[in-house]
């Protein structure tokens, strides 16, 4: 977790193992607080990444600790190590109660060291995630904000030239000098564009932005568990998850074939992620695209006003860049990152519409594009691991009924592989098991996860032009997708709902049943729905592939 030491709270009345633990764990370069008097008021205070805690099966006092651990907004993200007396019943019951992981005693000090990273691996990539998100959702707030104000400057602008036209008719002079008013109030539009995300960026910005997600290191294969009933609740099969014993052997043998069944379930479900990564990670690709910007009249590009001697664009005094149809400088761009994946081996893939256009049903561009201006698409390129260059590609095709596109690459001699598209309805099943393969934060969770002296390297070769970027990661072969699990909330006829982490740049990318097979393209997140996304249905993709 950085260059932090990481604080771990003890919570065990057993002196002797309490001793135990605080040896094992100070020897593992941890910051150990053995003082849990006072329960919650010693968490607070301590204010500990994760906590170990005894529990004791006469008496569970532990499990009121935890609950208020975890439903407490302040807390709820501290990580719980649950150390039971018992088999595999007892640490399934634990995890139930809604510990992050569970330890039968005697412990083993180099398998708790192991629990205890894992854990805080899986907290770190939750917290980056979470930040990743917050970060995207101001951006997005703020480019909207500065949206609006390009639309005001430009009618106004448009109005202004409307009456230049009629000056022009009724006086030369005069028209001369308006003339020359209204072009200083063309210099003065504002572009939201420009905030987006400017293919004109220094060196000092790049690294500025890079720096920043330095902070926010990328999700690996971070299993998210089903929610767990709370402890009394009433299954399915009608009984309790934390009432009476049962007196019948017959249900005994049943309950414990259940819980080993879970166990033997999750020990599959990572299997069946690590196949995945190892056999169809290469295949999936990030996409760049750079979009420019023209009047729709006139054809005319929407350039920066001038440049200054430091190579970065001239702006107003709210430091907002200078734009104009008749500027000096160069063209505007606007870079634009999505996934996509090899879906044929004559270089077809799979993504979604508003990645290969990105305007498409983009709020914060309609405004702008009704005013008069035009999107162009510069340049797409794929980006596949492992291909030390960029990938042209074009749009062949693009779905009438869902948010699918086809955009298509020369592959031949790259030796990478099409991934497996499921068949039928059938593929995808509520609860079941995802794994998800994308670019969230496109090209800064890679830069984020490059050290110092290559970023360094990076932006200093490329003077901060998003192209040379891109580039020079392909080269130095640092492109890989993300890799998050989940399971599926609901199956829906237009749509799979499911919880497996990703953000923006996520857009385009497979998500993969636990035959590893493509069930759906990832194409929304829902922030404000308990962390649910959307994929469509590999089968709106189907039509769209030329065989």
């Amino acid at each position: 977790m950085g260059d932090q030491t990481v604080k771990i709270l003890v919570v065990e009345p057993d002196e002797s193992l309490k001793s135990t633990l605080l040896t094992v764990l100070s020897a593992g370069g941890y910051e150990v607080s053995t003082d849990s008097r006072g329960g919650m008021k010693a968490v607070l205070a301590f204010e500990p990444d994760l906590v170990i805690l005894g529990a004791d099966p006469p008496q569970l006092d532990c499990c009121d600790l935890l609950s208020e651990i975890k439903g407490s907004k302040q807390t709820r993200k501290i990580r719980v190590v649950m150390l039971v007396h018992g088999n595999s019943a007892e640490r399934t019951r634990g995890l139930d109660l809604g510990a992050d992981d569970a330890l039968s005693l005697p412990i083993d000090p180099a398998e708790l060291l192991s629990r205890i990273r894992n854990q805080l691996r899986g907290k770190q990539e939750v917290d980056e995630l979470a930040e990743r998100v917050r970060t995207a959702s101001e951006g997005r707030k703020a480019s909207l904000r500065v949206v609006n104000a390009v639309n005001k400057e430009r009618r106004t602008f448009v109005a202004g030239a409307i009456s230049v036209v009629v000056v022009l008719i009724i006086v030369g002079v005069t028209t001369l000098l308006l003339y020359h008013r209204g072009r200083a109030e063309d210099v003065r539009v504002y572009a939201a564009i420009t905030h987006m995300q400017s293919g004109a960026l220094s060196q000092q910005k790049l690294m500025e932005r890079s720096h920043q997600s330095l902070a926010s290191q990328p999700v690996s294969a971070a299993a998210i568990s089903a929610p767990q009933p709370p402890p009394g609740a009433k299954k399915e099969d009608g009984s309790s998850t934390g009432g009476d014993q049962v007196d019948n052997t017959a249900a005994l043998k049943s309950q414990m074939a259940k819980v080993e069944g879970r166990l033997e379930k999750l020990e599959n479900q990572g299997h069946v992620a690590h196949t995945i990564i190892n056999e169809y990670e290469p295949s999936v690709c990030l996409i760049h695209v750079a979009l420019t910007f023209r009047d729709r009249a006139s054809g005319l590009k929407l350039r920066y006003l001038e440049m200054t001697s430091a190579g970065g664009p001239t702006t107003d005094q709210a430091n907002n860049p200078l734009l104009s149809l008749a500027g000096s400088g160069p063209e505007v761009q606007v870079d634009v990152f999505g996934t996509g994946f090899l879906a044929s081996d004559d270089g077809q893939i799979l993504t979604n519409h508003h990645v290969a256009e990105p305007w498409w049903q983009n709020d914060d561009m309609k405004d702008m594009l009704d005013q008069g201006l035009e999107p162009v698409i510069k340049e797409m390129t794929a980006y596949f691991p492992r291909i030390p260059h960029g990938m042209p590609i074009t749009t062949v095709a693009i779905s009438s009924d869902a948010d699918v596109a086809v955009v298509k690459g020369h592959v031949a001699g790259t030796g990478l592989k099409p991934i497996a598209l499921a068949d039928g309805r059938g593929s995808a099943i509520g609860g079941a098991a995802v794994v998800l393969l994308g670019y969230p934060t496109g090209v800064d969770a890679i830069l984020a996860r490059t050290g110092s002296s290559t970023l360094q390297a990076i932006a200093t070769s490329s003077q901060g032009d998003s192209k040379k970027v891109m580039e020079e990661l392909a080269r130095r072969q640092l492109i890989e997708p993300l890799v998050t699990q989940g399971h599926i909330g609901d199956v829906l006829k237009d749509k799979i709902v499911y919880d497996a982490q990703t953000t923006s740049g996520g857009s385009g990318g497979p998500l993969f049943n636990d035959q590893g097979q493509v069930i759906g393209i990832n194409f929304a997140i829902l922030r404000d729905f308990g962390g649910s996304n959307f994929a469509i249905p590999v089968r709106y993709a189907r039509p769209l592939l030329k065989r």
